[in-house]
């Protein structure tokens, strides 16, 4: 017997669409899901399609159907990565009273997420160093970075017309905040012994002198 929908007839062209939605976005993540583990692992380099989906338990045909190359599947794993980063990150910061708070929330939530994600923080410092585009240049850098700074140079503007904040240049620090975070990871990564979550509040006091309006 086929399923029936709601109004007691068949199920419905709209609801098999859905239906079709659902599986092949949880296909995507899971071939994602297997895209930063195997990198984690092997290094960009040799983390070939095939080899991904031998790791997913899956045919290379289905990672081709659902994306157009390595390339692709690679932008979408730090996309993803950068998502929920992003999602983790934002309420923690928009639930702090003042500009000062916002900022330490910032480094110190980012930290503490990816205490539980060095597996996906791995994945995205292979694919940074290794992927290049048709002219050999690095495919992902600081252009990438453009929407941190820009919401970075909210929060210092947010410091600056309360008086929180000292003047200067908000790109400037904003650049600056997001290179020594950037720095902060690589090194964790490099060495996971390393307390990060010290690293992150000594980094917030840094920051915290920097930007203070003085009195």
């Amino acid at each position: 017997m086929r399923p029936e929908n709601r109004q007691g007839g068949q199920e419905s062209g709209t609801d098999k669409q859905k239906k079709r939605s659902f599986i092949e976005e949880a296909r995507r993540a899971q071939i994602i899901q297997a895209a930063i583990e195997t990198i984690s692992e092997e290094g960009y380099a040799n983390s070939s399609l095939a080899r991904i989906a031998k790791h997913a338990g899956i045919s290379k045909g289905v990672i081709s159907y659902h994306f157009a190359g390595k390339e692709e599947l690679l932008y979408e794993v730090v996309v993803q990565v950068y998502t929920k980063v992003a999602e983790a990150v934002a309420p923690a910061v928009t639930a702090q009273p003042d500009p000062v708070r916002a900022l330490r929330a910032y480094i110190t939530t980012a930290a503490g997420y990816m205490r539980g994600h060095r597996t996906e923080l791995l994945a995205l410092s292979s694919i940074f160093l290794g992927s290049r585009d048709t002219e050999g240049e690095p495919r992902y850098g600081v252009a990438g970075n453009e929407d941190l700074y820009r919401n970075l140079e909210e929060i210092f503007r947010w410091g600056q017309e309360e008086g929180a904040f000292r003047g200067f240049d908000r790109r400037v620090m904003a650049v600056t905040f997001q290179a020594s975070i950037d720095a902060m990871f690589g090194y964790w990564v490099f060495y996971p012994e390393h307390d990060l979550e010290e690293h992150a509040r000594e980094l917030a006091d840094l920051f915290e002198h920097a930007v203070r309006a003085p009195g």
